[in-house]
Formats: structure tokens, C-alpha cells, sequence
């Protein structure tokens, strides 16, 4: 019932920017936890960003933060990760997630959220 479907990604020379969207079906988008997580190879999914909704903060990884933006816009059900000062190591495979509602320290847990988008490759150049 509640679908996500990704856009962004590619190839990006280390410095600089790119801009992935989330686009969430299925469901009341206001009231749902948002994240972003990615996944390099031979690891696991890393938290990078997630929002509980209903005018609730964003948290950030510490490795993100001040680099990474996440946003929601409740009128199109869409989020977005706005990327600056890319890094080689900030490549990997970025997730979209979803839930109902998940308390504040299930929030940077991939295994807590129960709807993925497909994943979108994000390769920094270095």
C-alpha cells in the first residue's frame, strides 16, 4: 500500500552537489517517519537522515551533518536529500524509508522501518 519511488543519483566529482527525491504513496505522509540510509558494498545500510513528521526535527548523521539536507514537503508527499561538499566515501547505494511512527531512539535503525525504495547509486569521484 504505501510505495516509494526514488529519483537523483549518479556520478558526482568529489565537492560537489546533488539532490535526491522520495516520492511516498499509500498513505497520511504527514504522519509517517522519514529516512535516508545508504549502503556501501560489504556493509551495512547507514543512517544518514530521518524526520518523524508532523513538524517534528530532522536528525542528521554525525558524518552528514552540515553537509546533508533533508526536507519534506507535505503538499506533494515528497522528501528530498540535498547533498553538498560530496566526499569519496559518500558513495554508496541511498535509500528512502518509511514508517508509521518509530520513538526517537528507533530512528537511526534500518531494521525499524517497514517500506524501501528501490535504492539509487550515488558515485563521488575522487
Amino acid at each position: 500500500q504505501v510505495q516509494l519511488a526514488e529519483s537523483g543519483g549518479g556520478l558526482v566529482p568529489a565537492g560537489g552537489s546533488m539532490t535526491l527525491s522520495c516520492q511516498f504513496s499509500g498513505g497520511n505522509f504527514r504522519t509517517y517517519t522519514m529516512g535516508w540510509f545508504r549502503q556501501a558494498p560489504g556493509k551495512g545500510r547507514e543512517f544518514v537522515a530521518t524526520n518523524k513528521g508532523n513538524g517534528g526535527p530532522i536528525y542528521y548523521a554525525e558524518s552528514v551533518k552540515g553537509r546533508f539536507t533533508m526536507s519534506r514537503d507535505n503538499a506533494k508527499s515528497t522528501v528530498t536529500l540535498q547533498m553538498n561538499s560530496l566526499k569519496a566515501e559518500d558513495t554508496a547505494v541511498y535509500f528512502c524509508a518509511a514508517d508509521r511512527h518509530l520513538i526517537t531512539s528507533s530512528l537511526r535503525f534500518s531494521s525499524e522501518y517497514d517500506w524501501w525504495g528501490r535504492g539509487t547509486q550515488v558515485t563521488v569521484s575522487s
